[in-house]
């Protein structure tokens, strides 16, 4: 079977996916904006293709994501018809559908069973828009078509496809209900035999240290520091825990861009204006427990959470973020954000413990609490490790999931028993 993959950050959600199939016999080709030529990665051929973001065009503010949508989905449009002249037929397409690249694939191979990964749909209330009164809590006109509009070039790729694909039931559900029907939820995966447990473990950063099971850490996780991931909650957190936590070393890991949001309307990083706003209420000495440590790498990234006491994690009612799965596969002691979807993964007590997304004071207790049980820190990362090994390991839960959901995508046969997560 000839397999094409499109995702302009390849290999991003297909990372364990595409290889897998390749290694399983399947013609693999992606297709990508990430880089500027044509290589083989994991028995993958991954082609590039150029985008460049349209220049200011005149158009009303409510169109700017689907413009982008169409543009971009255009310029693959071109280059998959560039493809099919050189004799690149696939049997099957995935493709991620958040930038468009799936618009007008129809329109090329017609006859190509097609399925999108489905990471969101937005809504004008009740998920991450309105969440946070603090930077999103003035009334707006004509919110709903706004949100209508920005859901609209996912949804038309919806339509058109085949089948649908979600890591989480939240996000699903989130699609509306005469697309939801086309959407099997299958998780992307842990690797749960290389993210597992270490008590030996050791983490040395350069410029910050060495830390091992034996220092209270603390750790924290964003991809960009921002308040989508509940930075500013945990910042103001922060001099009450350095005050309680004499002892203890916060490892805060993430870059200063921007993910999800935007970046400070007064300039700056999102970094730089929490430690502004929190001034001497921390003193220069236990600045010196606080590391910002960059993004780390993989190898790293896995020590961290094996020396971790305590993982605090936050989100909005957004997409549930790879790292928290992975600090529950490595057996860590949980503080989250009462939010979906964490409330689908971290069950109250049993895998972890909640908290109000807002409620800063009672992340402290918590975290304090935890640090001074290491019983009670035992046992939720026990259960957290259980949950992960039953209904989100790679090689044997997700991976034979996602095959299932492609073997259906590529026969018609959307009857298959859909992946289920109790």
């Amino acid at each position: 079977m000839v397999i094409l993959f499109l995702h302009q950050n390849f290999p991003g959600q297909f990372a364990h996916l595409a290889p897998a199939l390749a290694k399983a016999g399947h013609r693999v080709f992606a297709l990508t904006s990430r880089y500027e030529k044509r290589h083989m990665w994991r028995g993958v051929d991954v082609i590039a293709y150029r985008y460049d973001a349209p220049s200011e065009q005149k158009l009303h503010p409510w169109t700017t994501t689907v413009n982008k949508a169409i543009d971009r989905g255009a310029t693959v449009f071109r280059a998959c018809e560039a493809l099919k002249g050189r004799g690149l037929n696939p049997d099957v397409i995935v493709a991620h559908s958040g930038w468009g690249e799936a618009m007008f694939l129809r329109h090329v191979w017609p006859d190509a069973r097609i399925g999108v990964f489905c990471e969101f749909s937005y809504r004008a209330e009740g998920a991450d828009i309105g969440f946070d009164p603090e930077f999103d809590g003035k009334p707006e006109l004509g919110r709903g078509p706004r949100v209508e509009m920005k859901n609209l070039a996912m949804r038309l790729q919806l339509e058109s496809a085949d089948a649908g694909i979600s890591p989480t039931h939240w996000q699903a559900d989130m699609h509306p209900p005469e697309l939801r029907r086309k959407i099997t939820v299958a998780f992307d995966g842990i690797d749960t035999d290389d993210i597992a447990p270490d008590p030996s473990a050791q983490l040395v950063l350069p410029g910050h240290g060495t830390f091992t099971r034996n220092d209270e850490v603390v750790t924290f996780v964003n991809r960009n520091l921002e308040p989508y991931r509940g930075f500013h909650v945990f910042m103001r957190a922060l001099p009450d825990l350095l005050r309680r936590r004499p002892g203890a070393k916060f490892l805060i890991v993430g870059d200063d861009g921007v993910s999800y949001g935007s970046a400070p309307k007064d300039g700056g990083t999102w970094r730089q204006k929490m430690v502004a706003e929190l001034g001497s209420r921390i003193a220069p000495q236990d600045w010196n427990r606080v590391h910002f440590t960059g993004r780390i790498g993989r190898d790293d990234f896995t020590r961290l959470l094996q020396v971790s006491r305590v993982h605090v994690y936050l989100t909005y009612p957004f997409v549930l973020s790879w790292s928290l799965v992975e600090a529950m596969s490595v057996g860590c002691a949980i503080v989250a954000s009462d939010t979906a979807p964490v409330r689908e993964v971290i069950d109250q007590d049993k895998t972890g413990r909640l908290f109000d997304f807002f409620d800063g004071p009672r992340m402290v207790d918590l975290v304090d609490a935890l640090l001074d049980d290491s019983q009670a820190r035992a046992a939720l990362g026990q259960a957290a490790r259980a949950r992960v090994l039953r209904d989100y390991d790679l090689k044997r839960v997700c991976l034979p999931q996602q095959f299932r959901w492609i073997e259906g995508l590529a026969s018609g046969d959307q009857s298959r028993p859909s992946a289920t997560l109790n």
